[in-house]
């Protein structure tokens, strides 16, 4: 039987990079944790109350929380899809380094359609219709 030491490595290697979509000449790679991190920054600022706010969306530990605003360590699959629930940048940058450029073009027609609609509908309600 062999050690715990040995039988499974707690943390994955860092530096793991992946390429995002375009012209070969324009594909530039970027770590995950990075580009998490920036979204996260952009979604819900640097302060505190930043990772508190995240921590109580997605239950993850605070520590773990913090390491992914320092882009540290990326979250795991449990937590990426939670931060993607409630985060329109986090779910957008995955989409992007995933290559799924044709959805998030979808997905803002289909919003600003729908925002159209509503300014349309309280047009109608100033004019009396």
């Amino acid at each position: 039987m062999s050690s715990p030491k040995e039988d499974r490595k707690l943390q994955s290697a860092s530096g793991i990079k992946f390429q995002l979509p375009g012209n070969v000449s324009e594909v530039k790679s970027v770590r995950f944790a990075e580009a998490v991190a920036s979204a996260l920054h952009q979604e819900y600022g640097d302060s505190h109350a930043a990772v508190k706010t995240v921590v109580a969306l997605t239950g993850a530990n605070e520590r773990a929380v913090k390491n992914w605003f320092e882009a540290k360590n990326g979250p795991s699959g449990e937590f990426l899809i939670a931060l993607c629930r409630h985060s329109d940048n986090v779910l957008e940058t995955v989409l992007r380094m995933a290559g799924r450029e044709q959805q998030l073009k979808t997905q803002k027609f289909i919003d600003a359609k729908a925002k159209l609609r509503q300014m349309l509908s309280v047009i109608d309600e100033l004019q009396g219709k």
